[in-house]
């Protein structure tokens, strides 16, 4: 029987999430549902020293932001150090751990000697075969896992294929420090195998890992997960990525205006193809995603790609997906709405020249409030005398218009600019600066209709007066 497909995500709350991360919970997200199978988050916090409550913090907001729901957890591992101990009690138990008694300086100079005969520094197994300095030293041991010493270990990447390590190049791993709190690589081993995964995507940075891991299954009488290591993401000058190629932390993605969907997109195509189709639906990604078609080289951020992609979302998204977005940013503007269709109105009126929400809600300022900021140049320029003649009429046709709609507004303008033998924009460019405060706006037919009857003449009796 084929057991249900199981991934995890498992951060380190040691930095901010970023978008190797996120790319790394996509895959492994993304892979559980197409699979029908369950997503695991864990918070891999055993570096108590360097993990923080700020980063934990990031990773469950970042991961609601981004709609990656998980089905199980999140699990923290500084809760499961009671489990931990258990385990390690019985592989000393078993013979397949044992204490270390050697002091920094020992383990200093065995590396060292190593070294000189240019060989690969690893602990010498000393007392694992009853040569070390034992209890008598006085010492807190640590336990070291005792990894086989003959032989190869083969890790069978999906990403990578086939790679063989020896087991003589593995260093026999410290899975508890002096003090008996567990190690990294021992407590991933003991969650995967609990918590039933039986994929593990994550980062090519861990490969190396991967073989010590196993081993440990592997003696704990499991069967070691399929695995896929996925290449790093670079800048776009190609180095290795870092703070100094822009946002640090997904959120930074959410302050910048992008849509989660937008993002995902840009990041599955980061390594992942399907054809040649570049927009994907979340829908799509799930459908489409299969973990054996990772590339196994590296890919390079591509900011003006990202931007583009994240305009043909909001172009193609219902209003009423982009409308929670859209009012996180006005509210970081100051400004609060309840008023949903004229949300969505705005949404549609100025996805065409939005790249990202951000701009979109700077954009729109003025269609909130009584009062407009006027540009001076452009109050300078369009609202001349003879110009604020023209609003005064244009006030008085559109207080009577029974019908307040785009359609019927441009009609009036028409008729006004007919009737005056100007071309539409001397009486259109007037108006957009008299009502928006700017020379750039949507259509204004289309403005006026969302600013409404009411705003639209008080913000013109303040040009004109009543």
């Amino acid at each position: 029987m084929t057991l249900p497909v199981v991934t995890r995500f498992a951060p380190s709350p040691t930095g901010l999430l970023h978008i190797g991360g996120v790319r790394t919970a996509l895959f492994s997200w993304l892979y559980a549902r197409r699979m029908q199978g369950q997503f695991i988050l864990r918070v891999e916090d055993t570096d108590v020293e360097r993990s923080s409550s700020e980063a934990v913090k990031v990773i469950l907001e970042g991961m609601a932001w981004l709609g990656l729901d998980h089905d199980q957890g999140p699990f923290y591992q500084t809760q499961r150090f009671d489990r931990y101990k258990g385990v390690i009690a019985e592989m000393l138990t078993a013979g397949t751990a044992y204490h270390c008694y050697c002091s920094k300086e020992e383990l200093d100079a065995m590396r060292a000697d190593r070294k000189a005969r240019k060989e690969k520094p690893r602990y010498d197994g000393r007392c694992r075969h009853g040569k070390g300095p034992g209890a008598a030293s006085g010492r807190p041991p640590v336990v070291r896992f005792a990894n086989p010493e003959t032989g190869a270990t083969v890790v069978e990447d999906v990403v990578h294929g086939q790679v063989t390590f020896q087991n003589t190049e593995l260093d026999d791993l410290i899975i508890a420090r002096s003090d008996g709190t567990p190690t990294y690589n021992f407590c991933v081993v003991v969650d995967d195998a609990d918590m039933g995964v039986t994929h593990v995507i994550r980062g090519d940075d861990h490969l190396n890992n991967t073989p010590k891991q196993m081993n440990m299954l592997l003696a704990l009488g499991k069967t070691p997960p399929v695995y896929a290591h996925v290449p790093m993401i670079l800048g776009a000058d190609g180095a290795k990525l870092s703070k100094r190629h822009g946002a640090v932390s997904v959120l930074e993605y959410q302050e910048q205006g992008y849509l989660p969907e937008a993002l995902l997109n840009y990041l599955v195509r980061l390594g992942w193809s399907h054809g040649d189709q570049e927009y994907f639906t979340r829908e799509e990604m799930i459908a489409a995603f299969d973990v054996r078609e990772i590339n196994k080289a590296a890919s390079a951020l591509n900011p003006e790609k990202m931007l583009w992609l994240n305009q043909q979302h909001l172009m193609k998204a219902q209003p009423k997906d982009v409308l929670p977005h859209l009012r996180w940013h006005l509210a970081r503007l100051g400004i609060f709405s309840q008023d949903e269709a004229l949300l969505e109105g705005i949404i549609l009126a100025q996805r065409e020249r939005s790249k990202t929400l951000k701009e979109m809600a700077e954009n729109s300022r003025f269609f909130f409030g009584d009062d407009i900021s006027l540009d001076p140049k452009a109050a300078d320029k369009h609202l001349t005398a003879d110009a604020k003649v023209l609003l005064k009429d244009l006030r008085a046709r559109f207080a009577a218009l029974e019908d307040w709609a785009a359609p019927a507004i441009h009609a009036v303008l028409e008729g006004l600019a007919q009737e005056k033998t100007l071309g539409l924009g001397k009486v259109a460019q007037p108006l957009r600066v008299a009502v928006t405060g700017g020379t750039v706006s949507p259509p204004i037919d289309a403005t006026l209709a969302l600013l409404g009857r009411e705003r639209t003449l008080k913000r013109l009796d303040l040009i004109v007066g009543t």
